[in-house]
């Protein structure tokens, strides 16, 4: 591994308030020794409480944005966040693939704000999978999950199904049997994820913390379990780091 940190990019929003999209990641990406760059994808009006409004970036502007860091830098990984549509999304995956065909690539797939304000609407499976075949991983929850197959209904055969495009890392704050608990599905396995403590505070932004922190530890050369497995501790430090909802970033 090089001594120099890795370039780190994430695509996502802006949240003023600091707990979400690109703001947070980047401080995850500090805490993880990796050199954090940012496109912004949309600019909202929010706090950790409520979500009001969101103005997004013109998706020529985030390309071109793509375009120099990727022809400055050695980009190692990338995490995407919220975006209006899949084929702004797809446009985005296939830039960055274009340019650095071996970066590997994260998506959380916020399609909702906690607020249930609606980001993405899957409304063509056969551009979802061909965004999927691109990138390394997906970071749904359940209620996420089952918004990415217009005929399964089952949080866990969706996963298995769309682990055959790419690794899909079910997270387990809203799984309804399992508390806590994540599964990290790839073509041919499963592996079960199991929290350190059980007792955590709720923070926004938690799965852009996570998503950043797993691409943060993909570009530090982890294989992908060793990385998910890692960026769980890292996720259960911040949840518990204090009582209000804006977590706290530390080792």
């Amino acid at each position: 591994m090089s001594t120099n940190r890795p370039f780190v990019l994430t695509i996502a929003g802006f949240d003023p308030s600091g707990g979400a999209g690109v703001l947070a990641d980047v401080k995850t990406f500090e805490q993880h020794s990796v050199t954090g760059f940012a496109i912004n994808t949309g600019n909202t009006i929010q706090t950790e409480n409520e979500f009001f409004e969101i103005e997004w970036t013109d998706l020529t502007f985030v390309l071109r944005s793509i375009k120099v860091l990727f022809k400055s830098y050695t980009v190692q990984a990338v995490k995407i966040g919220i975006v209006p549509s899949l084929d702004y999304l797809k446009e985005i995956v296939f830039a960055i693939k274009r340019l650095s065909p071996k970066t590997k690539i994260v998506w959380d797939t916020v399609l909702k704000s906690t607020t249930e304000f609606s980001f993405t609407t899957i409304e063509n499976q056969t551009v979802l999978i061909e965004i999927l075949e691109k990138i390394d991983l997906i970071t749904p929850n359940y209620n996420e999950i089952l918004q990415l197959s217009s005929e399964e209904i089952n949080a866990r055969k969706i996963a298995v199904i769309l682990s055959k495009y790419c690794a899909v890392l079910l997270k387990g704050g809203h799984n309804p049997d399992e508390i806590g608990i994540d599964y990290l599905y790839r073509e041919n396995d499963v592996f079960r994820l199991l929290p350190k403590e059980t007792l955590v505070s709720e923070k926004h932004g938690s799965g852009c913390v996570l998503s950043a922190a797993i691409t943060a530890n993909l570009a530090l050369e982890q294989d992908l379990q060793t990385a998910c497995s890692t960026a769980k501790i890292y996720i259960e430090t911040f949840l518990q780091s204090n009582k209000t909802k804006l977590g706290y970033h530390h080792v």
